[in-house]
Parts: C-alpha cells; structure tokens; sequence
C-alpha cells in the first residue's frame, strides 16, 4: 500500500486553498486535515424581504447570519450561533426607502433580489426567533 508522503500533502493543501493543521497519530508530524469543518450557512429569516427606511450616509449593519432579533440588522447574535459569519456594514448614498433582503441568499446583499421567491426558501423553515 502507497502512503502519500507529507510533504506531497502539505503541497495538494495549499493548492486546494485550506484545511487546518493536525497531528497525524502515526508519524506524529502536523499535517493539514482535509476533514475541516465546512463554513457556517446562513439560516432564513423571513421569507420576504424587510421594508426600512434608510438614512443617506449613515452606517448600518444588515445581519447576515439570520439569528438577529432585531432583523434585517445585527444584534451580535452570530457571535453565539454563527462564529463564522459577520453583518454586512453599508453606507447608502441616497436616504429613502429599501428593501433589504430576509433570506440571506441574495446576490446583492444587503439589498433584496427576489431570491426568496425560489422553491428552496419558500420550502425551507423559518429560524426560531424567541
């Protein structure tokens, strides 16, 4: 049986972009793990999106993570339930009224795209929000 040398997998880790490091048991070296945890998903919020009123200039926060209590913008609850995840700090250049998106899977965040209207948001729970 072939075992791949260390190195040769340190070099297929660094080309791939990641992994963490960990010790291999058996030769005792650190070697990086291909079984890293995958990034945290946002959880859906709403299901339509969040009519604000926006200020010209000011900064805001918009929550990316979906455990925010105070949706569509951040309370710092991804701190606890999404560590991986941060909001989304913008600065609207012109005041008046938006729609910012409840499904986090917008592609023009923190601005609503219509993403919610697809089959996987409209069939997915809603998160539990005390």
């Amino acid at each position: 049986m072939l075992r791949p040398r260390p190195a040769a997998l340190v070099s297929l880790m660094r080309a791939a972009g990641g992994g963490r490091w960990c010790r291999d048991p058996s030769a005792g070296a650190r070697l990086p793990s291909l079984c890293s945890a995958p990034a945290p998903q946002p959880v859906i919020a709403a299901k339509e999106p969040f009519p604000v009123e926006l200020q010209a200039g000011k900064t805001y926060s918009w929550c990316a993570c979906g455990h925010s209590k105070r949706q569509p913008f951040c309370d710092g609850a991804h701190r606890r339930e999404a560590p991986g995840l941060s909001p989304l700090r913008f600065s609207p250049a012109r005041a008046g009224p938006a729609l910012l998106c409840g499904c986090k899977r917008t592609r023009s965040p923190p601005y609503c795209d219509g993403s919610h209207r697809g089959n996987a948001v409209q069939a997915a729970p809603l998160s539990p929000r005390a």
